[in-house]
């Protein structure tokens, strides 16, 4: 019996690269300095670029602006030539890691899920990375937005293995 939960386990995890690309290395504590490094520029870059404003988040929902579409629509375009480059030229990671992609299956959940992070964002002016840069700035009302991001995650834990995958 333990052996078919495992496979279940596995048949989940294999549904998030995430959990399959995993590093198996470990690092001392002081590693992880370069991620608050990056995410405190990344945060800087947010809000010198306006990202994290409700008002432009309004204009994106409400069609009255390029702005958003524009760093949305970048990113994608900058992630798919990374992919793609990452894929014809087999790069590594910096440990000398292979990557790899899986083929992900497209289902309900996915369009259900849309919806509702897509309604959050719309309604609390924030999607997940932003909350921090609006919190930092001094937006305090959005601890309340992060507090239930954490939330709608564990529910989602809570309740993965009997939702449409």
């Amino acid at each position: 019996m333990k052996n078919i939960d495992k496979n279940k386990d596995f048949e989940t995890r294999s549904l998030d690269t995430v959990c399959i690309n995993e590093s198996h290395l470990e690092h001392k504590w002081y590693h992880n300095i370069k991620y608050l490094i990056v995410g405190l520029l990344f945060g800087i870059v947010f809000i010198k670029a306006e990202i994290i404003s409700w008002y432009r988040i309004q204009e994106m929902f409400r069609f009255q602006s390029f702005h958003m579409y524009g760093v949305i629509g970048s990113a994608v375009i900058v992630g798919a030539i990374s992919v793609f480059m990452i894929k014809k030229l087999n790069i590594k990671t910096i440990y000398g890691e292979k990557i790899e992609f899986h083929d992900k299956k497209f289902n309900k959940g996915q369009i259900i899920g849309g919806l509702i992070f897509g309604l959050g964002w719309a309604i609390t002016g924030a999607c997940p990375g932003p909350i921090f840069a609006q919190i930092g700035t001094g937006v305090t009302v959005m601890i309340i937005t992060l507090f239930f991001a954490i939330v709608g995650t564990w529910v989602y834990g809570y309740f993965r293995n009997k939702l449409p995958h």
